[in-house]
């Protein structure tokens, strides 16, 4: 088998394996993505933007406000505190950029990366992350809306 013929082989089991993954309720495909997701920004974004929250005194505001616009990543505060708008200019995902996925359903996993690096920054707060489009989606650029909320459901995402 030669190159070519492996390349789409591989491709053909990605395909049929994200379509099955498309179907599953939503609970299971985050609790599928979660692993790869995690270990995809684990010793690198999650450094970086830890880096960044603690010197902009651990409030996203803040952090945001400084460092919200790069070529890879950026983030603007829409409500102060509480909602925030965040995502990559392209798709970034290394499995899209070796050609091994392009479903939809792949962008999960930025969803949870997201996720994952919000509940690390803010173990005492609830967050959640909404799909809101993806290029792989047809999306111009991948966005996701933030939602930080107080452990009790109230309350914002600053340094208080």
């Amino acid at each position: 088998m030669d190159k070519g013929e492996e390349q789409s082989r591989n491709e053909l089991f990605y395909r049929t394996l994200e379509e099955a993954i498309g179907r599953l309720p939503a609970e299971v495909r985050a609790r599928l993505y979660r692993p790869c997701a995690e270990a995809c920004v684990r010793d690198g974004v999650l450094v970086e933007l830890r880096r960044q929250f603690e010197e902009c005194g651990c409030d996203l505001d803040r952090q945001y406000a400084k460092y919200g616009r790069s070529p890879f990543f950026f983030a603007e505060v829409v409500e102060p505190g509480r909602l925030y708008e965040m995502g990559y200019p392209r798709c970034l995902c290394p499995q899209v950029e070796a050609g091994f996925v392009s479903a939809p359903t792949h962008c999960e996993c930025s969803r949870q990366s997201i996720l994952y690096v919000l509940e690390e920054l803010l173990p005492d707060r609830d967050i959640e992350v909404e799909t809101l489009e993806t290029v792989l989606g047809g999306g111009s650029e991948c966005r996701f809306r933030v939602t930080v909320r107080k452990a009790d459901g109230s309350g914002a995402a600053g340094g208080e």
